[in-house]
């Protein structure tokens, strides 16, 4: 790891080792010393906040005042006044004037987060200081001046909000000079543990108890876990289980009372009482079904043509086309085509095969020896239903095995309880 960046992340308690974590420091300490505007992207919870810092205290303009602003947080009707300050009399309420912000931090560093809730005109007097470093209080028509670098974030895609007229596209691209994406914490699985060390670590120290420990099955559920939340989530439940927790070292069904969504995936599953683990042993049997019902409509595709091959049969152009290209792309099937055209010139008097292109469109006829040598068949519905084909696959599977379960789990590719339950389900013998 690059010595400055672990240097930026000791100063800063900064706790991680993804490469995507270490590309967006590497870009915040490259940038800190310019004046360039950025912009910071990266869901809530992630430490955007964070950054600005790590930006502001390694600028130029780290003795100068640092404010952090939450758009998101200010009135529509009174964020002009906070940022740019106001006249007396300008507006109702307006007993005395009002320096706003960018004037009060003249020199400094202004962090503006969840750019994106700020309305279209404040914008236009934002870009205006990016721009000029000129602006004008409400109700004022006196031009002043201010020297403020601008630190914007966002936790939406700010090009959306311009393709929707939401926001400027002129000041997108003013305050993306320099774009830092941080990555959310389910990204950097390999850094939630260490995450979870330290809060549950300093949590202990600053009430004098015991740190909590996790055992290996409750890690992993720790670390499979999305964090909607980020990282504001994740020290928010090692505090409660700090607090909560009777006991110091927390297995997994401790974990899931803390996270009850702690086992849930956001994937397809056959039924909708399975969750967790047992949900995606459940999706694989789905697919095992879905990749044989393949295999059989490939059989069904060489069993139509060895019927044609065989057989008085005649079909429409289109059709005929349709199968002779389904049949050359077929790994196993036989080839019909041939475009050797050596091998055509060395046997001039071999019969054309009735599945040539020179025959296509035309009747198929064949020599008749005896009788047909295939019978008149039913078509009969075929049963589509999941639960069905499901219980048909696990009998299979224990007839094969002989009823050995811990075998017929192995090869559908399931776990042994699960297969346990699935029998008594479908009441198997």
């Amino acid at each position: 790891m690059n010595v400055s960046i672990q240097a930026i992340k000791q100063r800063f308690g900064i706790i991680g080792m993804s490469a995507s974590l270490d590309h967006a420091l590497s870009t915040a300490v490259r940038v800190a010393p310019t004046e360039l505007s950025v912009l910071i992207a990266g869901e809530s919870g992630v430490g955007k906040e964070a950054f600005s810092k790590i930006i502001h205290s390694l600028s130029p303009r780290k003795h100068s005042t640092f404010i952090a602003i939450n758009c998101g947080a200010i009135p529509e009707g009174t964020i002009n006044s906070e940022l740019f300050g106001h006249e007396k009399g300008s507006f109702t309420g307006a007993t005395s004037e009002r320096k706003g912000y960018f004037e009060t931090v003249n020199g400094g560093t202004i962090f503006l987060d969840e750019i994106s809730e700020m309305p279209l005109d404040t914008q236009a007097y934002l870009l205006r200081i990016l721009e000029s470093g000129e602006f004008l209080r409400v109700g004022s028509s006196k031009v002043l001046k201010t020297d403020v670098r601008v630190i914007a974030a966002t936790n939406i895609d700010l090009m959306e909000r311009v393709k929707a007229g939401r926001f400027r596209e002129d000041l997108y691209y003013r305050l993306s000079t320099v774009p830092i994406q941080v990555p959310a914490l389910r990204y950097r699985r390999e850094d939630i543990y260490m995450l979870f060390r330290k809060f549950s670590v300093d949590f202990a120290e600053r009430y004098k108890t015991t740190p909590i420990s996790l055992s290996d099955d409750a890690r992993f559920l720790l670390e499979q876990y999305s964090w909607p939340g980020n990282i504001r989530e994740l020290k928010n439940v090692a505090e409660q289980i700090s607090v909560l927790s009777e006991s110091r070292d927390i297995d997994a069904g401790q974990l899931e009372s803390f996270i009850p969504n702690v086992r849930k995936r956001h994937l397809p599953v056959i039924a909708r009482n399975g969750s967790g683990a047992e949900g995606l042993q459940e999706r694989e049997i789905l697919y095992k079904l879905l990749f044989d019902m393949k295999s059989d409509l490939n059989d069904l595709k060489r069993l139509v043509f060895e019927l044609i091959q065989n057989n008085d049969l005649s079909i429409p152009d289109q059709q005929l086309k349709q199968l002779a290209a389904g049949q050359k792309s077929s790994e196993e099937a036989p080839r019909y085509f041939e475009s050797d055209s050596s091998k055509a010139n060395s046997d001039l008097s071999a019969p054309v095969h009735p599945l040539s292109e020179s025959n296509l469109g035309k009747p198929i006829i064949l020599a008749q020896h005896g009788q047909p040598t295939y019978d008149q068949v039913e078509e009969v519905d075929e049963n589509l239903s999941i639960e069905d084909m499901e219980k048909d696959l696990i009998k299979k599977a224990l007839k094969k095995h002989k009823g050995r379960r811990k075998d017929a789990a192995v090869d559908l590719g399931i776990s042994e309880r699960t297969l346990y339950r699935k029998i008594k389900q479908y009441e198997l013998p």
